[in-house]
């Protein structure tokens, strides 16, 4: 390491994925202890390991507490831009009863604990990060944002995780661009606090967010949003008028309204929507629809003639309800790639055993098919197969994923049937897996 350039070295010391190694360094050699000082960025986490040792009556003497090890790095360094302090996914699976609950050594919204370290960095503070440890923070409320506001007033990306949070006190942010709360108990009931002091917020992610009742973001600049929201709140809105990207996971809001002219991207999970209300939208071209009344909302969704691309999936695996294939068209003329997920397979498979396929001539366009199957009857699944196949005329990719619910076996013996039926079709079949199928064969 001495014969490497120093700007080297630092680059180095700035990508460790454990910034407590940066103590350790500091040991080695009397220029790694000068060059640590130059280190940009820290990120700390705190292991299972490391927390088991240090409740271990035969170890905890000898672990160094996971507080003092971040006032050390933050102490010795010359200017950090981005700072990540943690505890592990690992300790979430800690239950309360093997905890002290009066213990705070891991409490990081503490705003004792933040007061010690932050003075010393938000001048030049741009990224800051804090996963904190539920067991100590579920019950403990920190006023950490109203401190984050008053001191950061460059920060540009703020994370927090796992805790209980007021707004009492926020103050504008207004270089703030990227904001992600993550299994946070708000007071802000309806984000207006969010919306006030964010107002330049480009980036959102509101992840297991609790606390609200009818919340509603309004933001002009933002342009990406991850909201996933529990069943309490009664409505949900979103105004935003430059959101390109959105994914939205909803329960079951009574009203569910939609502000944004320039999505993109739009993947919606909602298990029921009662009342669905969005403007037209003119760019949108990838959408993803999920949800256990599929028919009710493609009535309530918008004509979105820009759609090219398009994932539909019905969030119960039943072949009791119908959702007829065709009515997508109705809404979404000029889809060209189809991707049916497996309960929607099955609803429309239901509907197809009592009244057939109607033509079209959106069907014409398809290009490209992928059909999550679900077989319960495989003579009923080869008539809506070949059906699908003598409409789509224009098509050139059809790949199939078989659901592990249904025998594989039996389901394989469809493949030389559909290949056949359409030689000049690209094939590709698999066994879906969740998020990550399996290929089993592609470009037959």
């Amino acid at each position: 390491m001495d014969d490497l350039p120093p700007s080297l070295v630092v680059e180095i010391l700035s990508r460790l994925t454990d910034s407590a190694d940066l103590a350790r360094c500091r040991l080695a050699s009397k220029s790694l202890n000068s060059l640590t000082r130059e280190v940009r960025s820290v990120n700390l986490l705190c292991t299972l390991s490391r927390y088991l040792k240090s409740r271990s009556p035969a170890t905890k003497d000898h672990v160094t507490p996971f507080k003092a090890i971040l006032n050390n790095i933050v102490g010795n360094a010359q200017c950090l831009d981005a700072i990540s302090i943690g505890v592990d996914k690992s300790l979430g699976n800690i239950s309360y009863d093997d905890v002290d609950d009066e213990l705070d050594d891991l409490y990081l919204t503490d705003v004792g604990f933040v007061k010690e370290w932050l003075p010393k960095v938000c001048g030049d503070l741009e990224k800051l990060s804090i996963s904190d440890f539920w067991i100590q923070s579920c019950w403990r409320k920190s006023q950490i944002l109203s401190l984050i506001s008053s001191s950061c007033n460059g920060l540009m990306e703020l994370e927090l995780k796992n805790a209980w949070l007021s707004v009492d006190g926020l103050n504008p942010m207004t270089k703030l661009t990227s904001l992600t709360l993550e299994f946070i108990r708000l007071e802000d009931e309806d984000l207006n606090k969010v919306n006030d002091c964010f107002p330049s917020l480009q980036v959102l992610n509101l992840v297991g967010v609790g606390g609200l009742k009818d919340p509603k973001i309004h933001l002009l600049h933002l342009k990406s949003c991850l909201w996933t929201v529990s069943n309490a709140p009664l409505s949900l809105t979103i105004v935003a008028p430059n959101l390109v990207k959105l994914r939205l996971k909803c329960i079951k809001p009574k009203s569910l309204v939609l502000d944004a002219p320039l999505l993109s991207d739009f993947h919606l999970s909602v298990e029921e929507a009662y009342d669905f209300r969005a403007k037209e939208f003119f760019n949108l071209e990838n959408l993803h629809l999920e949800s256990s009344s599929l028919c009710s909302l493609l009535g309530m969704f918008p004509s979105g003639k820009s759609i090219r691309k398009l994932t539909v999936n019905s969030l119960k695996l039943t072949a009791t309800t119908k959702f007829c294939l065709e009515a997508v068209f109705d809404v979404f003329p000029n889809v060209t790639s189809l991707n049916i997920g497996p309960g929607a397979w099955c609803e429309a498979e239901n509907c197809f055993r009592e009244g057939g396929l109607e033509d079209r001539n959106a069907l014409k366009e398809l290009t490209e098919i992928v059909a999550n199957l679900v077989v319960h009857d495989i003579e009923v699944t080869l008539s809506f197969m070949f059906s699908i196949l003598d409409k789509c005329t224009n098509l050139s990719d059809m790949a199939i994923l078989f659901h592990p619910e249904g025998d594989f076996r039996v389901a394989s013996t469809l493949i030389p049937r559909f290949t056949a039926y359409r030689p000049g079709v690209k094939w590709r079949w698999g066994i879906c897996e969740g998020s990550k199928d399996t290929w089993v064969s592609v470009g037959i």
